[in-house]
Protein backbone atom coordinates (compact mmCIF):
# COMPACT_ATOMS: atom_id res chain seq x y z
CA UNK A 1 0.00 0.00 0.00
CA UNK A 2 1.92 3.26 -1.05
CA UNK A 3 1.84 6.22 0.93
CA UNK A 4 -0.28 7.91 -1.78
CA UNK A 5 -3.12 5.47 -0.39
CA UNK A 6 -2.72 5.38 2.91
CA UNK A 7 -3.30 8.89 3.80
CA UNK A 8 -5.73 9.42 0.96
CA UNK A 9 -9.54 10.35 1.39
CA UNK A 10 -10.74 7.06 2.30
CA UNK A 11 -14.53 7.28 0.48
CA UNK A 12 -16.03 3.93 1.92
CA UNK A 13 -15.92 4.79 5.59
CA UNK A 14 -18.29 7.42 4.93
CA UNK A 15 -20.67 4.68 4.21
CA UNK A 16 -19.69 3.29 7.60
CA UNK A 17 -20.21 6.12 9.64
CA UNK A 18 -23.86 5.96 7.68
CA UNK A 19 -24.35 2.46 8.61
CA UNK A 20 -23.34 3.45 12.91
CA UNK A 21 -25.32 6.43 12.89
CA UNK A 22 -28.55 4.53 10.97
CA UNK A 23 -28.00 1.90 13.41
CA UNK A 24 -28.34 4.35 16.78
CA UNK A 25 -31.27 5.82 15.18
CA UNK A 26 -33.37 3.03 14.56
CA UNK A 27 -32.55 1.69 18.36
CA UNK A 28 -33.66 5.56 19.33
CA UNK A 29 -36.79 5.51 17.59
CA UNK A 30 -38.03 1.93 17.09
CA UNK A 31 -39.74 0.70 19.93
CA UNK A 32 -38.70 -1.50 22.93
CA UNK A 33 -37.50 -4.24 23.74
CA UNK A 34 -35.30 -4.66 20.76
CA UNK A 35 -33.29 -8.27 19.69
CA UNK A 36 -29.78 -7.04 19.38
CA UNK A 37 -28.46 -3.62 20.52
CA UNK A 38 -28.54 -1.91 17.04
CA UNK A 39 -27.86 1.62 19.28
CA UNK A 40 -24.36 0.13 21.10
CA UNK A 41 -23.15 -1.13 18.16
CA UNK A 42 -23.72 1.84 16.01
CA UNK A 43 -21.67 3.76 18.84
CA UNK A 44 -19.00 1.24 19.07
CA UNK A 45 -18.59 1.70 15.17
CA UNK A 46 -17.99 5.00 15.81
CA UNK A 47 -15.29 4.59 18.20
CA UNK A 48 -13.26 2.11 16.60
CA UNK A 49 -13.15 4.39 13.66
CA UNK A 50 -12.57 6.76 15.73
CA UNK A 51 -9.41 5.54 16.93
CA UNK A 52 -8.50 4.67 14.03
CA UNK A 53 -8.45 8.12 12.22
CA UNK A 54 -7.38 9.90 14.93
CA UNK A 55 -4.36 7.22 15.68
CA UNK A 56 -3.64 8.43 12.07
CA UNK A 57 -3.70 11.27 12.00
CA UNK A 58 -1.48 11.80 15.37
CA UNK A 59 1.32 9.37 14.27
CA UNK A 60 1.72 10.97 11.36
CA UNK A 61 1.83 14.20 12.72
CA UNK A 62 4.17 12.76 15.20
CA UNK A 63 6.58 12.02 12.32
CA UNK A 64 6.58 15.29 10.83
CA UNK A 65 6.78 17.12 14.71
CA UNK A 66 8.89 14.41 16.97
CA UNK A 67 12.55 16.08 16.24
CA UNK A 68 11.55 19.61 15.03
CA UNK A 69 12.15 22.59 17.82
CA UNK A 70 8.75 23.60 19.43
CA UNK A 71 7.53 20.10 17.68
CA UNK A 72 5.12 19.28 20.33
CA UNK A 73 3.31 22.69 20.65
CA UNK A 74 2.92 22.57 17.00
CA UNK A 75 1.62 18.76 17.13
CA UNK A 76 -1.23 19.90 19.95
CA UNK A 77 -1.95 22.75 18.38
CA UNK A 78 -2.92 21.17 15.02
CA UNK A 79 -5.03 18.27 16.75
CA UNK A 80 -6.67 20.17 19.14
CA UNK A 81 -7.52 23.29 16.93
CA UNK A 82 -8.74 20.63 14.19
CA UNK A 83 -10.98 18.96 16.85
CA UNK A 84 -12.09 21.98 18.14
CA UNK A 85 -13.42 23.11 15.00
CA UNK A 86 -15.01 19.92 13.99
CA UNK A 87 -16.91 19.14 17.14
CA UNK A 88 -17.95 21.76 19.51
CA UNK A 89 -19.98 24.44 17.46
CA UNK A 90 -22.80 22.76 17.04
CA UNK A 91 -22.25 20.65 20.79
CA UNK A 92 -22.21 23.83 22.21
CA UNK A 93 -24.93 25.54 20.23
CA UNK A 94 -27.18 22.59 20.89
CA UNK A 95 -26.49 22.70 24.74
CA UNK A 96 -26.89 26.51 24.85
CA UNK A 97 -30.68 26.72 23.01
CA UNK A 98 -31.65 23.81 25.42
CA UNK A 99 -30.29 25.46 28.56
CA UNK A 100 -32.65 28.78 26.83
CA UNK A 101 -35.09 26.32 26.84
CA UNK A 102 -34.90 25.37 30.34
CA UNK A 103 -34.62 21.98 29.26
CA UNK A 104 -33.78 19.68 32.29
CA UNK A 105 -31.15 17.70 30.96
CA UNK A 106 -28.76 20.93 30.83
CA UNK A 107 -30.58 23.34 33.65
CA UNK A 108 -28.69 22.11 37.02
CA UNK A 109 -26.22 20.24 35.03
CA UNK A 110 -24.76 23.12 32.64
CA UNK A 111 -21.29 22.76 33.96
CA UNK A 112 -21.41 18.45 33.51
CA UNK A 113 -22.48 19.25 30.14
CA UNK A 114 -20.04 21.99 29.37
CA UNK A 115 -17.12 20.08 30.27
CA UNK A 116 -17.72 16.92 28.50
CA UNK A 117 -18.43 15.19 31.76
CA UNK A 118 -22.09 13.92 31.40
CA UNK A 119 -20.92 10.36 30.86
CA UNK A 120 -19.47 10.98 34.25
CA UNK A 121 -22.18 12.61 35.77
CA UNK A 122 -24.35 9.37 34.89
CA UNK A 123 -21.81 7.16 36.57
CA UNK A 124 -21.57 9.41 39.81
CA UNK A 125 -25.65 9.83 40.43
CA UNK A 126 -26.50 6.64 38.21
CA UNK A 127 -28.89 8.32 36.38
CA UNK A 128 -29.35 9.38 32.76
CA UNK A 129 -29.44 12.91 31.69
CA UNK A 130 -32.68 13.29 29.46
CA UNK A 131 -33.07 14.59 25.94
CA UNK A 132 -28.96 14.48 25.86
CA UNK A 133 -28.40 11.02 27.10
CA UNK A 134 -26.76 10.12 24.22
CA UNK A 135 -24.18 13.24 24.58
CA UNK A 136 -22.42 10.64 26.94
CA UNK A 137 -20.16 9.24 23.89
CA UNK A 138 -19.37 12.42 22.40
CA UNK A 139 -17.58 12.88 26.23
CA UNK A 140 -15.63 9.64 26.20
CA UNK A 141 -14.44 10.80 22.53
CA UNK A 142 -13.21 14.06 24.29
CA UNK A 143 -11.96 12.50 27.42
CA UNK A 144 -9.97 10.25 25.51
CA UNK A 145 -8.60 13.49 23.10
CA UNK A 146 -7.20 14.28 26.28
CA UNK A 147 -4.68 11.52 27.33
CA UNK A 148 -4.09 9.56 24.36
CA UNK A 149 -2.41 12.64 21.70
CA UNK A 150 0.27 13.50 24.38
CA UNK A 151 0.95 9.86 24.88
CA UNK A 152 1.50 8.57 21.28
CA UNK A 153 3.83 11.64 21.06
CA UNK A 154 6.24 10.19 23.61
CA UNK A 155 5.93 6.34 23.43
CA UNK A 156 8.52 5.54 21.40
CA UNK A 157 7.30 3.65 18.37
CA UNK A 158 8.51 -0.45 19.40
CA UNK A 159 6.50 0.69 22.67
CA UNK A 160 3.30 1.82 20.54
CA UNK A 161 1.88 -1.55 19.90
CA UNK A 162 2.12 -2.92 23.28
CA UNK A 163 0.64 0.48 24.33
CA UNK A 164 -2.57 -0.37 22.43
CA UNK A 165 -2.55 -3.83 23.61
CA UNK A 166 -2.40 -2.97 27.09
CA UNK A 167 -5.16 -0.29 26.95
CA UNK A 168 -7.20 -3.26 25.46
CA UNK A 169 -6.66 -5.19 27.64
CA UNK A 170 -7.46 -2.85 30.95
CA UNK A 171 -10.46 -1.85 29.69
CA UNK A 172 -11.44 -5.04 29.41
CA UNK A 173 -10.78 -5.79 32.98
CA UNK A 174 -12.22 -2.73 34.03
CA UNK A 175 -15.64 -3.85 33.27
CA UNK A 176 -15.18 -7.11 34.79
CA UNK A 177 -14.47 -5.09 38.08
CA UNK A 178 -17.37 -3.04 37.56
CA UNK A 179 -19.41 -6.36 36.88
CA UNK A 180 -18.02 -7.99 39.70
CA UNK A 181 -18.55 -4.70 41.92
CA UNK A 182 -22.16 -5.26 41.46
CA UNK A 183 -22.30 -1.70 39.29
CA UNK A 184 -25.26 -0.50 37.00
CA UNK A 185 -24.62 -1.96 33.44
CA UNK A 186 -24.46 1.43 31.81
CA UNK A 187 -21.59 2.31 34.16
CA UNK A 188 -19.10 -0.12 32.05
CA UNK A 189 -21.03 0.92 29.00
CA UNK A 190 -20.24 5.18 29.47
CA UNK A 191 -16.85 5.03 31.74
CA UNK A 192 -14.48 6.38 29.16
CA UNK A 193 -11.75 4.09 30.21
CA UNK A 194 -14.00 0.87 29.80
CA UNK A 195 -14.38 1.95 26.05
CA UNK A 196 -11.07 1.89 25.34
CA UNK A 197 -10.61 -1.50 23.48
CA UNK A 198 -12.58 0.23 20.47
CA UNK A 199 -10.60 2.93 20.67
CA UNK A 200 -7.21 0.43 20.82
CA UNK A 201 -9.07 -1.73 17.84
CA UNK A 202 -8.79 1.31 15.80
CA UNK A 203 -5.86 1.98 16.61
CA UNK A 204 -4.12 -1.28 15.95
CA UNK A 205 -5.20 -0.76 12.55
CA UNK A 206 -3.44 2.74 12.10
CA UNK A 207 -0.37 1.41 12.98
CA UNK A 208 -0.05 -0.96 11.02
CA UNK A 209 -1.50 1.00 7.75
CA UNK A 210 1.12 3.01 8.38
CA UNK A 211 4.04 1.32 8.93
CA UNK A 212 3.42 -2.50 8.40
CA UNK A 213 1.67 -1.92 4.99
CA UNK A 214 2.17 -5.52 3.67
CA UNK A 215 0.64 -7.49 6.98
CA UNK A 216 -2.45 -4.43 7.10
CA UNK A 217 -3.10 -5.82 3.32
CA UNK A 218 -2.65 -9.20 4.03
CA UNK A 219 -4.76 -8.88 6.89
CA UNK A 220 -7.65 -7.00 5.77
CA UNK A 221 -7.87 -8.29 2.33
CA UNK A 222 -8.72 -12.08 3.44
CA UNK A 223 -12.75 -11.74 4.41
CA UNK A 224 -12.31 -14.87 6.38
CA UNK A 225 -11.54 -12.94 9.40
CA UNK A 226 -14.09 -10.53 9.11
CA UNK A 227 -16.29 -13.78 8.90
CA UNK A 228 -15.00 -15.34 11.48
CA UNK A 229 -15.57 -11.98 13.97
CA UNK A 230 -18.85 -12.13 13.05
CA UNK A 231 -18.93 -15.68 14.07
CA UNK A 232 -17.80 -14.87 17.36
CA UNK A 233 -20.12 -11.67 18.36
CA UNK A 234 -22.62 -13.74 17.18
CA UNK A 235 -21.89 -15.97 19.44
CA UNK A 236 -22.07 -13.12 22.15
CA UNK A 237 -25.44 -12.05 21.33
CA UNK A 238 -26.70 -16.04 21.47
CA UNK A 239 -25.39 -16.53 24.85
CA UNK A 240 -26.70 -12.99 26.37
CA UNK A 241 -30.16 -14.22 24.94
CA UNK A 242 -29.56 -17.69 27.11
CA UNK A 243 -28.37 -16.07 30.02
CA UNK A 244 -31.82 -13.63 30.11
CA UNK A 245 -34.05 -16.12 29.47
CA UNK A 246 -31.95 -18.13 32.74
CA UNK A 247 -33.38 -15.45 34.39
CA UNK A 248 -29.62 -13.53 34.64
CA UNK A 249 -30.66 -9.32 34.82
CA UNK A 250 -28.60 -6.89 32.42
CA UNK A 251 -26.83 -5.61 34.93
CA UNK A 252 -25.35 -9.30 35.91
CA UNK A 253 -24.62 -10.60 32.67
CA UNK A 254 -21.11 -10.69 31.73
CA UNK A 255 -21.95 -11.24 28.00
CA UNK A 256 -23.44 -7.78 27.79
CA UNK A 257 -20.94 -5.73 30.54
CA UNK A 258 -17.68 -7.63 29.60
CA UNK A 259 -17.47 -9.31 26.72
CA UNK A 260 -20.08 -7.37 24.41
CA UNK A 261 -17.91 -4.67 22.95
CA UNK A 262 -14.55 -6.36 22.80
CA UNK A 263 -15.91 -8.54 20.41
CA UNK A 264 -17.92 -5.82 18.71
CA UNK A 265 -14.62 -4.25 18.17
CA UNK A 266 -13.21 -6.89 16.86
CA UNK A 267 -15.41 -7.39 14.28
CA UNK A 268 -15.90 -3.63 13.01
CA UNK A 269 -12.02 -3.53 13.09
CA UNK A 270 -12.17 -6.34 10.24
CA UNK A 271 -15.08 -4.46 8.57
CA UNK A 272 -13.61 -0.73 8.52
CA UNK A 273 -10.28 -2.63 7.37
CA UNK A 274 -12.23 -3.63 4.52
CA UNK A 275 -13.81 -0.84 3.70
CA UNK A 276 -10.33 0.77 3.78
CA UNK A 277 -8.66 -2.21 1.30
CA UNK A 278 -11.97 -1.38 -0.66
CA UNK A 279 -14.94 -3.83 -0.89
CA UNK A 280 -16.44 -4.84 -4.08
CA UNK A 281 -19.75 -5.20 -5.15
CA UNK A 282 -22.50 -4.53 -3.72
CA UNK A 283 -21.16 -3.83 -0.87
CA UNK A 284 -18.84 -0.66 -2.27
CA UNK A 285 -22.25 0.87 -4.19
CA UNK A 286 -23.75 0.91 -0.88
CA UNK A 287 -20.79 2.45 0.63
CA UNK A 288 -19.77 4.81 -2.27
CA UNK A 289 -23.05 5.85 -3.13
CA UNK A 290 -23.73 9.33 -3.05
CA UNK A 291 -26.75 8.91 -0.75
CA UNK A 292 -24.62 7.22 1.43
CA UNK A 293 -21.68 9.10 1.03
CA UNK A 294 -23.47 12.28 1.81
CA UNK A 295 -25.40 10.87 4.81
CA UNK A 296 -21.94 9.79 6.02
CA UNK A 297 -20.75 13.02 5.67
CA UNK A 298 -23.11 14.67 7.95
CA UNK A 299 -23.21 11.49 10.23
CA UNK A 300 -21.83 13.93 13.38
CA UNK A 301 -24.92 16.28 12.71
CA UNK A 302 -27.25 13.22 12.23
CA UNK A 303 -26.63 12.34 15.65
CA UNK A 304 -26.76 15.23 17.78
CA UNK A 305 -29.84 16.40 16.06
CA UNK A 306 -32.26 13.17 16.26
CA UNK A 307 -33.22 12.96 20.10
CA UNK A 308 -34.00 16.90 19.92
CA UNK A 309 -36.38 16.30 16.47
CA UNK A 310 -37.74 12.84 18.74
CA UNK A 311 -37.49 11.12 21.69
CA UNK A 312 -39.85 8.69 23.28
CA UNK A 313 -39.14 9.83 26.82
CA UNK A 314 -38.59 13.23 26.64
CA UNK A 315 -40.23 15.00 23.98
CA UNK A 316 -42.87 16.78 25.72
CA UNK A 317 -47.14 17.06 24.05
CA UNK A 318 -46.13 20.15 22.52
CA UNK A 319 -43.40 19.25 21.03
CA UNK A 320 -43.70 19.44 16.91
CA UNK A 321 -42.87 16.51 15.95
CA UNK A 322 -45.19 14.96 19.13
CA UNK A 323 -48.39 17.40 17.77
CA UNK A 324 -47.55 16.21 13.69
CA UNK A 325 -47.85 12.58 15.01
CA UNK A 326 -50.63 12.69 16.90
CA UNK A 327 -52.05 14.57 13.64
CA UNK A 328 -51.41 11.87 11.46
CA UNK A 329 -52.32 9.32 14.10
CA UNK A 330 -56.07 10.61 13.74
CA UNK A 331 -55.91 11.04 10.18
CA UNK A 332 -54.07 7.75 9.09
CA UNK A 333 -55.52 4.42 10.32
CA UNK A 334 -53.33 2.22 12.58
CA UNK A 335 -50.51 5.07 12.09
CA UNK A 336 -49.54 5.11 15.51
CA UNK A 337 -48.56 1.00 14.95
CA UNK A 338 -46.67 1.71 11.87
CA UNK A 339 -43.44 2.01 13.51
CA UNK A 340 -41.14 1.85 10.15
CA UNK A 341 -42.83 5.21 8.59
CA UNK A 342 -42.68 6.72 11.88
CA UNK A 343 -38.51 6.32 11.64
CA UNK A 344 -38.51 7.50 8.14
CA UNK A 345 -40.81 10.39 8.65
CA UNK A 346 -37.98 11.06 11.78
CA UNK A 347 -35.32 10.10 9.59
CA UNK A 348 -36.05 12.50 6.58
CA UNK A 349 -37.04 15.43 9.79
CA UNK A 350 -33.39 14.91 10.95
CA UNK A 351 -31.81 15.06 7.91
CA UNK A 352 -32.52 18.61 6.84
CA UNK A 353 -31.84 19.44 10.23
CA UNK A 354 -28.91 18.34 9.59
CA UNK A 355 -28.44 19.36 6.56
CA UNK A 356 -29.01 23.37 7.29
CA UNK A 357 -26.44 22.76 10.18
CA UNK A 358 -23.88 21.71 7.66
CA UNK A 359 -23.87 23.90 5.38
CA UNK A 360 -24.60 26.71 7.62
CA UNK A 361 -22.34 25.81 10.74
CA UNK A 362 -20.41 23.09 10.07
CA UNK A 363 -19.24 23.36 6.95
CA UNK A 364 -17.59 26.88 6.86
CA UNK A 365 -16.13 26.88 10.47
CA UNK A 366 -14.52 22.90 8.93
CA UNK A 367 -13.08 25.16 6.05
CA UNK A 368 -11.54 27.17 9.08
CA UNK A 369 -8.84 23.91 9.54
CA UNK A 370 -6.59 24.56 7.38
CA UNK A 371 -6.50 28.50 7.88
CA UNK A 372 -5.55 28.11 11.61
CA UNK A 373 -3.48 24.31 11.84
CA UNK A 374 -2.47 23.73 8.25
Amino acid sequence: MSAKNQNSYLIQLDGLRFIAVALVLWDHWMPEPHRLPFGKLGVNLFFVLSGFLITRILLTSKDKNYTKTGGLGDYLKKFYIRRTLRIFPIYYLSLIVLWLLHDPSVRGKVWWQFLYASNIYIVVKQTWLGVTDHFWSLAVEEQFYIFFPVLIFFIPRRFVIPFFVVLIGLSVLLRAYFLWSGQPWYVSYVTMPAALDAFGFGALMAYAQLYKPAVFQKLFTNRLYLWLSLAALAVVFVLTGQATKAGISQDNNVYVNVWERFFASIFFMFLIGGAIIGYRGWFKWFLENPVSNYLGKISYGLYVYHNFVYNHYHSPATHPVVRLFNKLGRNIEGFQDMHQLRVLILFALTVVVATASWYLIEKPINNLKDKYAP
